[in-house]
């Protein structure tokens, strides 16, 4: 099977900076060197022929060479000034010639008093400047006109500059770019070998290939698991998340380069996904789930480079917990009930036996009015039918605890506009809070609810336990909260955030009372429209 990329693995990040770094500027120096030659030639050239056009015109304004030249020349004075010349300003040769042509100076003495080769160019009046053959070899030359006193042109000065000193001149400038190209050459390797550096240090020394490999695979394991996932950096920047963390936490629009302070409300879930609350498996609830988080720190090549975290989704599952726990709890206040009657059934037939037949008769009668007068108080005063059941079991269970449950005699709830489910919620957690905390006091154990539905629904739990702290009023209510031991299987903290939840969202009221003795009290307005408050179902009940 052949790896995609293990061609470029085999060649390190480094050396492949390096050779393209350094192909770039071989074509690029050389570019530039050409391009750089063609106009220094241009520009030397230039100047060369600028630089003989002022000597020429220099020697043909000087007094002594026209005076000369009009003379005849017969003491060979302009020979000796065109060599003063030639020696001082350096060009390869002066020529001084009559309007016929005829040499009056030249560095080669044979050819002087003979005719030159091609025509006199200035009898127009006018300086030239061009590349000629000469005798001595192409040169960059400018002929200016010797001028009488009244102005008519009598000779000429042609002064050259041989190409071969050109070529000097400009095979030095080549040696500088040359030597100029190498040292950026030089430093380009250096640079491009400290870069590599850098980047490989900024990738965790990864390779091309493996950067593109690990980026498939993140993109494969954020979108592909049903976990929520949110990535942050060491500023609480988000880094990365997936499809599940934006639909838990409703998130849209750009998220990626955001603070989570900029993204979410201030509450708990903030907290921990910044990590100001530490823990495994922290609960904790939104509006509409039941989230467990975990945050773990990220550390790579011995540095911090911000944390992962990790929600799951626990809404369903809690709520089917809290189902079978309310199962569990029936099935309590049935064997509690089976067992009582179990020993009313032995008094009956202990009474039969004995024949006292009207005893076992009042006795009978007293049970069943009693249990028929409880089921049938609370039946007449409490409407929905599954709270009144709620409440009926809820006595049972605590009885056998040796916890007193009273429902109040002015309690009623006839027409509830909360949902049934919501009133169970609120209702079943209170009394299981009310109960856990005086079932390890000294008797009496009394437990207190008043319902009452004549503005809004009032619900009222009190107790004579220890009651709440007057220091966490302010926090009791808050998800993952409790004063109580944890115990396997059983989240603690969850259900007076869920009540507080339930009491939000109907726009309603949670007060809660310091110690001694717990009290509790939630007020619900009625809604302004007839449409229920309703309360996922899944959510039901949870242990405080």
């Amino acid at each position: 099977m052949r790896i995609p990329g293990r061609r470029l693995k085999a060649r390190p990040l480094a050396s492949q900076i390096l050779v393209w770094v350094l192909c770039i500027l071989l074509l690029t120096v050389a570019g530039g060197a050409v391009l750089y030659d063609r106009i220094s030639n241009q520009t030397l050239e230039h100047q060369y022929r600028l630089r003989a056009l002022g000597i020429a015109t220099t020697v043909a304004q000087m007094p002594d060479v026209a005076a000369a030249l009009q003379a005849g020349d017969p003491s060979r004075s302009i020979q000796a000034m065109a060599t003063t010349v030639q020696s001082k300003a350096h060009p390869d040769y002066v020529v001084v010639s009559d309007r016929n042509g005829v040499r009056y100076s030249h560095p080669n003495p044979d050819l002087i008093g003979k005719v030159l080769q091609e025509p006199v160019a200035v009898l127009d009046g006018q300086n030239h400047v061009g590349t000629d053959p000469g005798s001595l070899g192409p040169s960059a030359n400018a002929k200016a006109p010797i001028r009488a006193a009244d102005g008519s042109v009598i000779g000429q000065v042609s002064v050259g500059i041989l190409e071969t000193t050109e070529d000097m001149e400009r095979g030095h400038q080549i040696w500088l770019i040359a030597g100029y190209s190498a040292v950026v050459l030089l430093v380009s390797a250096f640079g491009s070998l400290l870069l590599a550096r850098r980047i490989k240090r900024v990738t965790f020394d990864l390779e091309p290939a493996e950067i593109a490999s690990l980026l498939q695979d993140r993109e494969a394991l954020l979108h592909g698991i049903r976990e929520a996932m949110i990535g942050v950096d060491d500023d609480g920047r988000v880094t990365v998340i997936n499809t599940e963390a934006r639909r838990l936490l409703h998130l849209e629009g750009r998220v990626l380069g955001e603070r989570l302070e900029d993204l979410l409300p201030a509450g708990r879930l903030l907290s921990l996904l910044t990590g100001e609350v530490a823990g495994t498996d922290q609960v904790v609830i939104t509006e509409d789930a039941l989230l467990v988080a975990n945050r773990m720190t990220v550390t790579l090549g011995g540095r911090s480079i911000g944390a992962v975290v990790t929600l799951r989704d626990r809404t369903e599952v809690e709520g089917l917990i809290r189902d079978l726990r309310a199962v569990r709890g029936l099935m309590k206040a049935l064997r509690a009930q089976e067992h009582e009657y179990a020993n009313r059934l032995h008094v009956v037939d202990g009474l039969l036996e004995m024949g006292d037949v009207d005893q076992a008769r009042r006795f009978v009668s007293g049970i069943s009015d009693t249990s028929r007068s409880l089921g049938e108080g609370l039946r007449s005063r409490v409407e929905p039918p599954e709270l009144a059941a709620l409440l009926l079991a809820k006595i049972t269970i605590a009885a056998e605890q040796d916890v007193h449950v009273t429902v109040t005699d002015d309690s009623q709830l006839r027409q509830p506009f909360l949902d049934t489910q919501s009133l169970l919620t609120i209702t079943g957690n209170l009394l299981d809070n009310a109960v856990d905390a005086v079932s390890g006091q000294a008797t009496p154990r009394l437990v207190t609810l008043q319902l009452d539905d004549s503005s809004g629904i009032f619900i009222s739990v009190t107790d004579n336990g220890p009651g709440v702290p007057a220091d966490v009023l302010g926090e009791v209510v808050t998800d993952g909260f409790t004063t109580k031991d944890q115990r396997p299987g059983i989240r603690r903290g969850i259900g007076l955030a869920l009540v507080a939840r339930i009491v939000h969202r109907a726009g309603g009221t949670l007060d809660v009372f310091p110690g001694p003795g717990g009290h509790f009290e939630i007020w619900l307005p009625e809604p302004e429209t007839e449409k229920p408050l309703h309360e996922p179902a899944s959510m039901g009940e949870a242990p405080p």
